[in-house]
C-alpha cells in the first residue's frame, strides 16, 4: 500500500450500474475545476478498444475517461484488457499488446504477475498526476474470486483509495443490492467504502427520502447523492451497444437511412457514434433480413472473431440480402473486420480467433485476409487522393486494431495516401457503392466524414442538410453535461474530503 495523494475509487453492486458514467462525470469535474486528473482501471473486460499514440490497446472506457480529463490516453490506464474472442476465452493484452489468448482459469493461474503489472501502472500514473479517479468492476463482492480480483479491493488497497459504492436503482432492490455488498465484504474492505451513490433515479424524491434514512441507519454509510434518470446523455460505452435504434431528429429533410449489422462478437461499435447523433442520419442496429428494409447504406462493422461472425451471418441469410440490396443501390461500409468480410476469402490456419479455419467472403473486392500471430495496433493519419469519393487532400485519422493481414489483386480503387504492411488504408469500387478501411475512428472527423455522407446522399438521390453535424463540439458539449449534471446530483464538497484525507 502506498501513500495516496490523491485517489477516488467508483465500485459498483453489479455490471452495468454507472460506474464508468460517473468516473468519466468525476475526471470531467475535476478538470474543469483546474486540476490534473487522470482515469485509471487495473483490469478491463471489454470488445471496444482504443490505440493510444504509442500503439498501446486500451478499453475505449478508459480513453473517454482520459478525454473527459483533457488528457491523453495512455497504457498506464487501463494496464490489463481482456477481450473476449469466444464464451470461455479471451485475449490478454498487457499494458497495450497481446500477450496470449487464455481460458480463465490459465489467466487467474498469473494472478501474481499481473499484479505486479497493475502495482507498477499505478505508481507510474500516481506519479504524473495530482488525482486519479479509479474504477471497479462488476462488484467487489463476488466471493467465488475474491482471491484473484484485481480491479476492486485490491486495486484500492494499492492506490489506498476512498471507495464510493454505486447502485441502480432503475433495475429494482437497490438497498438490498448495496446493503448485500456491505455484507460481503470484511470489516476493513468496509471501512475504505465511504458512502453510496443511488443511480437512475425516476419520480418524487419525497418517496424515496425515507429509505435513504433506514438505509444510513441499518449501514452507517452516508448516501452522498441520488443521481437522476439522465436522458440524451452521450458517452461511450465499455463493452455494448447502447441503443439498438437512433432515429434522425432533423426536420424538413429526408434523413439518410444507416443499417448497422450486428454480430454476436461485435467490436468497437463506438465507430458509430458519430453518426447515430448526427440528426440527419437515422441510423438502427439490426440482425435478421427482414430488419434490413431499404437503406441507404449498409455498415459491416468490426468484430473481434471475423469468421465466425461471417458464418453467422450467413446462416441468419444477411449475405444474400446485403448482396440483393448493394444490387440495388445501396452503399456499403465495411470496417476492420467487416472490410475483411467484403474480400474473396478468410482464413485462419492457425486456429488463432477460434474453430473455423475458412470462410468465403463476401467477394465484392478480390482480395484474400489470412490471420497471423502478430497484432496490429497503431494510429494512422494520412490524406484522402482523387476518386470516386473524395477531392484530394481530405484529412484521415483513425486507428487499426486487427490481426488479419489482407492481400489485394486488382479491381479496387485506393482513397487514401500510402500503404500499411502492403495494403492499402481504405479502399472503394470505382463507383463508389462499396467502401473498406482497416481504420477505426475515421468517422470522428468532421470533415471527413460530412464528405462521405454527402456522397453517400448523392448515390441515393437524398436531399443534403444546410447545416452539417459538428460531432467535436457535440463531444464537449456532452462531456461537459456529463459532469455538470451528475456531480450536480453528489455532495461533493463530502467526496472531496475523502479524497484530501
Amino acid at each position: 500500500m502506498m501513500n495516496s495523494k490523491n485517489a477516488l475509487m467508483i465500485q459498483g453492486t453489479g455490471s452495468g450500474v454507472g460506474k464508468s458514467i460517473i468516473t468519466a462525470a468525476l475526471c470531467r469535474h475535476f478538470y474543469n475545476k483546474g486540476h490534473k486528473v487522470a482515469p485509471f482501471k487495473a483490469q478491463n473486460m471489454a470488445n471496444n478498444a482504443f490505440v493510444t499514440k504509442e500503439g498501446g490497446e486500451i478499453g475505449r472506457a478508459q480513453a473517454f475517461q482520459a478525454e473527459a480529463s483533457g488528457v491523453e490516453p495512455h497504457v498506464t490506464m487501463n494496464p490489463i484488457l481482456l477481450k473476449p474472442c469466444s464464451d470461455n476465452s479471451s485475449q490478454v493484452i498487457i499494458m497495450g499488446k497481446l500477450k496470449t489468448t487464455s481460458n480463465a482459469k490459465d489467466y487467474y493461474d498469473q494472478f501474481d504477475e499481473h499484479l505486479s503489472c497493475v502495482t507498477n501502472a499505478f505508481t507510474r500514473l500516481h506519479k504524473q498526476y495530482d488525482l486519479i479517479i479509479m474504477e471497479g468492476a462488476g462488484s467487489p463482492a463476488e466471493i467465488n474470486l475474491k482471491s484473484v480480483d484485481l480491479v476492486n479491493i485490491k486495486a484500492a488497497e494499492i492506490a489506498n483509495a476512498s471507495v464510493l459504492l454505486v447502485g441502480d436503482i432503475d433495475k429494482g432492490g437497490v438497498f438490498a443490492w448495496l446493503k448485500g455488498t456491505l455484507d460481503l465484504l470484511t470489516q476493513i474492505e468496509r471501512d475504505r467504502i465511504k458512502g453510496v451513490i443511488i443511480n437512475k433515479f425516476r419520480g418524487d424524491i419525497d418517496i424515496l427520502l425515507p429509505g435513504l434514512k433506514q438505509f444510513e441507519d441499518l449501514t452507517g454509510k452516508p448516501v452522498l447523492g441520488v443521481i437522476p434518470y439522465i436522458k440524451n446523455l452521450t458517452v461511450d460505452e465499455e463493452d455494448s451497444i447502447p441503443e439498438w435504434q437512433y432515429p434522425a431528429t432533423t426536420k424538413n429533410i429526408q434523413p439518410l437511412d444507416a443499417a448497422v449489422i450486428w454480430y454476436p462478437r461485435i467490436a468497437n461499435c463506438t465507430d458509430m457514434s458519430p453518426l447515430a447523433h448526427d440528426p440527419a442520419v437515422s441510423m438502427r442496429y439490426v440482425s435478421y433480413p427482414s430488419q434490413l428494409g431499404n437503406p441507404d447504406m449498409i455498415i459491416l462493422p468490426g468484430t473481434k472473431n471475423t469468421l465466425a461472425d461471417l458464418a453467422d451471418l450467413k446462416d441468419r441469410g444477411l449475405d444474400k440480402t446485403i448482396l440483393e440490396l448493394h444490387e440495388q443501390g445501396t452503399v456499403l461500409l465495411g470496417i476492420c473486420g467487416g472490410f475483411q468480410m467484403l474480400g474473396k476469402t478468410l482464413q485462419d490456419p492457425d486456429h488463432i480467433e477460434g474453430s473455423i479455419t475458412h470462410e468465403e467472403g463476401l467477394n465484392l473486392f478480390d482480395k484474400e485476409t489470412t490471420w497471423q500471430k502478430e497484432k496490429i495496433t497503431r494510429q494512422v493519419e494520412s490524406h484522402t487522393i482523387s476518386g470516386p469519393l473524395f477531392k484530394p487532400g481530405v484529412k484521415v485519422e483513425g486507428y487499426e486494431i486487427h490481426m488479419g493481414l489482407t492481400k489485394f489483386n486488382n479491381g479496387f480503387v485506393p482513397m487514401f495516401e500510402g500503404e500499411k504492411d502492403g495494403y492499402p488504408l481504405g479502399v472503394t469500387d470505382k463507383d463508389g457503392t462499396i467502401i473498406g478501411t482497416y481504420l477505426h475512428g475515421f468517422l470522428d472527423n468532421d470533415i471527413f466524414r460530412n464528405l462521405l455522407l454527402r456522397h453517400v446522399r448523392q448515390k441515393r438521390n437524398l436531399s443534403h442538410p444546410e447545416k452539417v453535424f459538428d460531432y467535436k463540439f457535440f463531444r464537449k458539449q456532452q462531456l461537459d453535461q456529463l459532469g455538470q449534471q451528475i456531480c450536480r446530483a453528489l455532495d461533493m464538497n463530502q467526496i472531496e474530503t475523502f479524497i484530501n484525507n
